[in-house]
């Protein structure tokens, strides 16, 4: 799972995703419960740049007496039968979530303690990630956002199959080609939307050791 990540700022959401960045700020580095800007197509299918929080249902709207509970990625095979995600996903609320990099804990052999290591793409210094959102209503009529990330199975992926606790299920977000980006958004059948939930390339990603402490002996060694 994913939930610690980089988002796109301002400059490359015009350039880049071709939308006009939204009005609200927003951190530079993203954890449960932060605000980030997502990308949704409106009812034409304009791309357009909204703030939500991460996490389909943020702390703020869990009911009182409720245990905690992170909803910040949505498992594929299950994204369509839980409680918090179905609504989203039958309804096709799909969003792009722009980022630059994004973190995972790494566990040398034997180790119990984890490093975290950031990943990125070789040749693209940005990219989305598949996502969902919904609205949630907010104050004097308004409507405030949130969204999840959408995460597959990676056993089998020779770079994300090597992070995570030993033990644990492998998994990875879904990271969209450019040229995908705009079916994605104007998608409307769940069923063809599982079509997209593909593993990205290994050797087209890139991971290095970054630590949230500096260490002045840690490693900057790629694995890929």
């Amino acid at each position: 799972m994913c939930n610690n990540y980089l988002p796109v700022q301002s400059q490359l959401l015009r350039d880049v995703y071709g939308v006009e960045p939204p009005p609200l700020d927003y951190p530079p580095e993203t954890w449960p419960d932060y605000t980030a800007p997502i990308i949704v197509a409106d009812g034409e299918g304009t791309r357009q740049a909204l703030v939500g929080t991460f996490g389909m249902v943020p702390k703020t709207r869990i009911p009182p007496g409720v245990a905690k509970f992170d909803t910040t990625n949505a498992r594929s095979e299950t994204v369509g039968e839980k409680r918090s995600f179905s609504g989203p996903w039958r309804k096709s609320q799909l969003c792009l979530v722009p980022a630059a990099s994004f973190y995972e804990p790494f566990y040398e052999e034997g180790q119990t303690k984890s490093v975290r290591w950031r990943i990125w793409l070789k040749d693209e210094p940005e990219f989305a990630i598949a996502g969902l959102w919904r609205a949630w209503p907010g104050e004097a009529g308004t409507e405030v956002f949130s969204f999840t990330m959408i995460t597959i199975n990676s056993e089998k992926h020779p770079l994300m199959n090597r992070f995570h606790a030993p033990g644990k299920e492998k998994r990875m977000i879904v990271i969209l080609p450019r040229t995908t980006w705009d079916d994605w958004l104007s998608c409307r059948d769940p069923e063809v939307a599982r079509s997209f939930l593909r593993e990205f390339p290994a050797d087209q990603m890139q991971a290095e050791p970054a630590p949230r402490l500096p260490r002045k002996d840690s490693a900057t060694t790629s694995l890929l």
